[in-house]
Order: structure tokens, then C-alpha cells, then sequence
């Protein structure tokens, strides 16, 4: 039987989520990949476990998660009925709705009938009666913004929810999805977007700046850049490794002239005592503009690398400079 560790609240930061009463991790555990249909469930659980032995708190997923879809979340839920019920109040869990799930025209997107329908299934696959936060995982075209923006606020007053959040929406979207949301007297808690050395979108489009605005927190994914941002393609592309399969990380990304700047990352990563994995991690959270960063793991040992970066977050300006400088030749 699992037992939590009595001092697992003093290996973790915690941050103030915009301008909520919640407090997150600095570091939360996301199951984008390793919790599916085709993982070890074995491992699964040890990577729960020590994720919340290392004080976070945070476990975020999506209906679509696995392979095969809803795979992450049934396991989740296994997790929780058989090890962590005890635990669930000190547990944030997310999930999200967005991207296709099932067939048909009610599968997919951001109409009201899709989201709820979808966080009713998440909630039986992880046997929970709530959400803390639930998430529209990208912006609709086609369905009106008020339509799903009102699906979130009527989600937390029928509480399946405790907080809404989005993810992928630029910054104007994000403002008018945050006024509606308002409106209906349910605040944005959360934005969730890509960001990563190498993809700084979020600063171009000034997203970062929209969400201090309106007092809205953000957790950014794809923080290693699928991989990228590590030592694992140095020296070539290992085998089995996601540039191999050629979905979000393609092996044509994998440039010479990327691995070049990857090298000089990493040695800078080695002079400030990190590896590179904690040194992209510890950069995407600098100055305090990122809540927290998602991590993704196969291994515990992982996780005992990636909460150490709580210990190097400050880069100097020289850092920061140099950084730059390697990314933009």
C-alpha cells in the first residue's frame, strides 16, 4: 500500500496561480505520453508516486491521452482508486477537450455538447466526481467563442470543475475568451501553451503579457521541445526515439545546424551545473512569467532530475545574452 513521504512538501516550490487562491508546483507531471494503453502500468504508478513524494501536486491530462484514447485517464483512475484516494485533496488534476475523440460530428472542437459530454466520460474514466481545473485544448473556428466559453463557466457551476483554463489560444483570444469568462462569473485560472527555447511564440504574439494582465496563470508543454532540448540527439538519432517516428518530432528537424546549437546549449548547461534537460526547464520558468513547466517522464530517475532545476531557476543577464546569441546564429 502507498504511502506518501512525510517531508515531500519541502522539496517543491509552490507559486501563486495568477491572481487565484491556488498555489502550483513549479514542476506538475503531464501524461501526454508514457500513461497509455501500450505502457507498463507498473511503471505508470511508480511515476506517480514519485512525482508526489517530490511535492507535485499537479497531474495533468486530456481525454485523448494515451494510445489508445482515454488510455491515460482509465489509468489514472486505477492509480487513484487503488493508492491515492486518501490523497485527492491534496491533488490538482486537470483534463482537457478539443482535439478528436470519438466519431461523428460531436467528437471534436469546442461546441457545448462536445465539452461536457467529454468531461462526463473523463470523470468515470478517472472515477472522479471533479476536475480541479478542465481546459478547452484549443480554439474553434467555427463554433462561437460565447458557446464554449459559457459550456466552461455552466461545467464549474455544475461542479465538475473547481477552475476552467485554455490552451493554444493566441493572446487575442485569449483576452476575449478571459471577458467572457468574466462575464459569466468564472474566471480564467490558466492558459496552457506551447513554449520552449526554441519556440517563443507566447513572447512574440504577447501572450505572457495578456495573461499578467488579466491575472490568469500559464503552464507551458513542450518545454525540451519534444526532445530536442536534451543530449539525446547529440550524436545522432537514436533508435526508437520520437524523432523516429516522425509525428510531432521529425528526423528532416533534426539539422545539423541544430545540433550545433543544441551542443553549445548544452555546454553552457554543463558550466551553470544543470544538464541541458534542466536547463530548458529552468529557463522557460525565469523570472517568475511561467507558473509552472509541464514534464513529461518514462522513468523515475527522470523526475528526480527535472524537480532539481527548483534549486537553479536564476540565469544571470550574461546567460540570458548568450542563450540568444546561440539560438539566433
Amino acid at each position: 500500500m502507498y504511502q506518501a513521504k512525510e517531508d515531500r512538501y519541502e522539496k517543491m516550490q509552490y507559486m501563486r496561480c495568477g491572481k487565484s487562491g491556488i498555489k502550483l508546483p513549479r514542476v506538475a507531471l503531464g501524461f501526454w505520453h508514457n500513461f497509455g494503453s501500450v505502457d507498463s502500468f507498473e511503471n505508470q504508478k511508480a511515476l506517480v508516486h514519485e512525482a508526489f513524494d517530490k511535492g507535485i501536486t499537479h497531474f495533468d491530462l486530456a481525454n485523448n491521452y494515451g494510445p489508445v484514447y482515454g488510455s491515460a485517464e482509465e489509468n489514472f483512475g486505477r492509480i487513484m482508486e487503488n493508492d491515492m484516494r486518501s490523497y485527492r485533496d491534496e491533488m490538482l488534476i486537470s483534463s482537457k477537450a478539443g482535439y478528436d475523440m470519438w466519431e461523428g460530428p460531436y467528437g471534436n472542437w469546442g461546441s457545448r455538447k462536445y465539452l461536457i459530454s467529454s468531461l462526463d466520460q473523463s470523470l468515470k474514466r478517472m472515477k472522479l466526481d471533479y476536475v480541479d481545473i478542465f481546459y478547452h485544448h484549443r480554439p474553434d473556428p467555427e463554433t462561437p467563442l460565447e458557446e464554449t466559453m459559457g459550456a466552461l463557466s455552466d461545467i464549474v457551476h455544475q461542479g465538475k470543475a473547481l477552475y476552467v483554463g485554455i490552451s493554444n489560444y493566441n493572446a487575442a483570444q485569449t483576452r476575449e475568451a478571459a471577458k467572457i469568462l468574466k462575464a459569466n462569473g468564472t474566471p480564467l485560472l490558466i492558459h496552457q501553451p506551447r513554449y520552449s527555447m526554441l519556440d517563443r511564440w507566447v513572447e512574440k504574439d504577447g501572450l505572457l503579457d495578456t495573461l499578467e494582465e488579466i491575472g490568469a496563470g500559464c503552464i507551458c508543454f513542450s518545454p525540451l521541445a519534444q526532445g530536442v532540448l536534451t543530449d539525446k540527439y547529440l550524436h545522432g538519432i537514436p533508435e526508437g526515439s520520437r524523432a523516429t517516428r516522425n509525428h510531432f518530432l521529425k528526423e528532416s528537424n533534426i539539422t545539423p545546424e541544430l545540433v550545433a546549437k543544441v551542443s553549445r546549449l548544452n555546454d553552457l548547461a554543463g558550466q551553470r551545473g544543470q544538464t541541458l534537460a534542466e536547463m530548458a526547464l529552468s529557463w522557460v520558468l525565469r523570472k517568475d512569467r511561467v507558473t509552472t513547466v509541464l514534464i513529461g517522464a518514462s522513468r523515475v530517475e527522470q523526475i528526480n532530475d527535472n524537480v532539481k532545476i527548483i534549486e537553479k531557476l536564476h540565469f544571470s543577464d550574461e546567460e540570458l545574452l548568450l542563450i540568444d546569441k546561440i539560438l539566433a546564429e
